[in-house]
């Protein structure tokens, strides 16, 4: 099953075109269009990367980010913010509010693909890292039960 990335950009264009930067790669792509959206997507889709632009309606991507970060089992999700805006403390803000990676537009699509693939890696090894901790946890109950 290839990864899946939600990109969330009100801006129609901006959605196609980050999605043909994408589309040499085997990426499975859904949409949002809105801050509330996206958090819907995300909960119902689970996706392995969000790429997330700031100035989006209902709820910025800050917004967004922090509310993702917020909820338990998202919250691992790893967050590309993608902006226009190139003010001092705006990266600042983007990772206070949680994400993992920061890009100004306009996006250069080597960068993209390099930046997806990063937080991919990242976010396979949190899982994995899950997983182990899950089955430690498994061991140390089964221990502590066949000692009682």
């Amino acid at each position: 099953m290839p990864p899946k990335i939600l990109i969330a950009d009100d801006n129609q264009q901006n959605c196609e075109l980050l999605e043909a930067y994408l589309a040499d790669c085997d990426y499975e792509i859904v949409f949002a269009a809105d801050g509330e959206q996206t958090l819907e997507v995300a909960r119902q889709q689970r996706p392995d990367v969000i790429l997330l632009d700031i100035m989006m309606p209902k709820l910025s991507g800050y917004e967004v980010c922090a509310r993702l970060r917020a909820e338990e089992e998202i919250a691992s999700i790893p967050i590309l913010m993608i902006t226009a805006l190139d003010e001092p403390g705006d990266i600042d803000k983007a990772v206070e509010a949680g994400c993992d990676d920061f890009l100004t537009k306009p996006i250069n699509s080597m960068e993209l693909k390099i930046c997806v693939e990063s937080l991919l890696g990242i976010g396979g090894l949190e899982q994995e890292c899950n997983r182990f901790l899950s089955y430690l946890d498994a061991v140390e109950t089964a221990s502590t039960a066949a000692r009682a």
